[in-house]
């Protein structure tokens, strides 16, 4: 809350910020994608990484243990260098590197050093921070002794996120199809009005990034609403299984679970899940082998059942079946876009998100991109200077940081594709939230590097408590962690997080500036004339 003002070389910079969340939004944005179907004029846009063949994933871990079909016993000659002694009392894991993953990542997930993870492969391995070569092989030592979750992967990572998996999937088709609960639903949401149920699942899955496939899956595994009919009156008002009076009905369930599976997706990503814990008090130590998207239904399963529940819905004959059926193998459509983080991959160069010479605020650090509980912190805020503190009407502009084609634009929400191709689930896009309407740039637009896209802004009473703009990255339908491995950096700040949502640092040099939504000097950023 803004208690004072500051004044900062003659303008008093409010950065007006509190708390930010696209929760105002989550009634629905704009659901409107405009793929150009024209060669673009003037545009170069920016090539995605070459990915190469996807390796089949790995359901029974390798490790190098004696062979039992061997005389006596004997182990078996491994095609692997000699070890070094980094685990003489039990055997190694094998495992092979995915796609976001380094060895930081890596170790918290194995709870190993950083020096007992070595290559099977006899070559040199990046630096901690650096991602790993998809399909990398890694030798572990196995040093967990706690109980695991179970180690299948269920769901491909691709089927979680709304990636390029997801083109060409007609929800209203497939719902109206199947002939369920969900064909006939609809509820009045406050900035669309009424709603029927295939557009609910389209809106949360545009906003959250996250595929219709697996809301449309939990949806049915539930409550039986896409298949078939509700059993019951829990079904019937809480459809995705999390009992709360403020989240009845099914968009707000939806919007709840989204935060929810984002949350477990992105936390494995960034290694800081690593434990799941039941309603009863227990707990038990997630497989290593894991992938993301079979972390996020192991995490979300774990919030909407007990125990038992959860064996049975992690199980492959759980969920894993029910998507199968629905949907057919996932696996042969992920083969065809993973990995998701395909290696070498690099940032395009952007500059920060305003004009030359105009003073802003570093309002807030890593926080989530659109849910209030939950998902990837993958977002930053900037306030502009104003000589009023809360939701005051700004003459400054928001201005892309890289040339683009604007793909939806609506409410106010901006979506801005680098590749060209006028598609969220390829490639990079940027995401800038709380665009006011005055100004704001149409969809489809061509835009270079310094265009404006719109004004800042927010809603009195809203989620936010002044005025600012939102901004976050996505490569392939996949949030990227401001803190990540591909740390967010704009005009050589590079952003960084402390594990406390909106709090943080931009570094540039020796130049240092603290997230802070107070509007102190110390906070202000301007950006280079060239």
């Amino acid at each position: 809350m803004f208690t004072r003002r500051h004044l900062i070389t003659g303008i008093l910079v409010a950065s007006l910020l509190a708390g930010c969340s696209g929760n105002v939004l989550a009634w629905g944005s704009a659901s409107t994608t405009s793929p150009l179907e024209t060669p673009l004029v003037g545009y170069t846009p920016v090539p995605s990484p070459t990915q190469g063949p996807t390796l089949p994933p790995s359901v029974t871990p390798l490790m190098v243990l004696p062979d039992p079909g061997s005389p006596g016993g004997t182990a078996s000659p491994q095609p692997t260098p000699t070890l070094p002694p980094v685990n003489t009392g039990g055997p190694m894991i094998v495992y092979r590197a995915q796609g976001g993953d380094t060895l930081q990542i890596l170790a918290k997930r194995f709870g190993v050093s950083l020096g007992q993870i070595i290559s099977a492969e006899n070559v040199n391995l990046p630096a901690p921070d650096v991602m790993l070569q998809p399909g990398a092989i890694l030798l572990v030592p196995n040093l967990l002794t706690d109980t695991l979750s179970p180690g299948d992967q269920l769901i491909p990572d691709s089927e979680v996120v709304l990636s390029p998996s997801s083109l060409g999937f007609d929800t209203e088709g497939y719902v109206r199809q199947q002939g369920g609960y969900l064909s006939t639903y609809s509820e009045y949401l406050i900035t669309y009005g009424k709603t029927n149920g295939a557009q609910a699942v389209n809106r949360i899955a545009l906003d959250n990034s996250l595929s219709p496939r697996i809301l449309l899956a939990i949806i049915e595994y539930q409550s039986h609403w896409v298949l078939g009919q509700p059993t019951n009156l829990a079904q019937d008002d809480y459809p995705l299984g999390y009992h709360h009076f403020y989240y009845k009905r099914l968009f707000r369930q939806m919007m709840w679970a989204s935060g929810q599976l984002s949350d477990g997706y992105y936390k494995w990503r960034s290694g800081d899940l690593t434990e799941l814990t039941f309603s009863d008090g227990s707990t038990v130590r997630m497989n290593p082998r894991l992938n993301a998207g079979t972390a996020a239904i192991q995490y979300f399963f774990a919030l909407t059942n007990d125990r038992a529940g959860w064996e049975q819905a992690v199980a492959p004959s759980g969920f894993a079946a029910l998507y199968r059926r629905m949907f057919g193998d996932p696996w042969a459509r992920a083969a065809a876009v993973e990995p998701m983080i395909p290696a070498g991959l690099t940032q395009p160069t952007l500059t920060l998100p305003f004009e030359p010479g105009r003073v802003w605020s570093f309002s807030g650090g890593p926080h989530s991109v659109w849910e209030l509980e939950g998902g990837a912190l993958a977002a930053l805020d900037f306030a502009p200077a104003s000589v009023e503190h809360g939701c005051a009407k700004s003459d400054q502009w928001v201005v892309a940081p890289a040339a683009g084609v604007v793909v939806r634009s609506a409410h106010d929400v901006v979506i801005l594709d680098l590749d060209g191709d006028g598609l969220e689930q390829t490639g990079w896009n940027l995401l800038f939230l709380h665009i006011g309407p005055e100004g704001r740039v149409e969809a489809g637009s061509v835009l270079q590097a310094g265009d404006r896209i719109g004004h800042p802004f927010c809603i009195a009473g809203g989620a936010s408590s002044g005025t600012h703009v939102h901004i976050a990255r996505k490569y392939n339908g996949e949030w990227m962690l401001v803190d990540g491995p591909l740390p967010f950096n704009m005009d050589g700040w590079v952003a960084r997080g402390n594990g406390i949502p909106y709090k943080g640092t931009l570094t540039r040099g020796d130049q240092v500036i603290e997230a802070c939504a107070c509007g102190t000097y110390s906070t202000r950023i301007v950006r280079d004339k060239k």
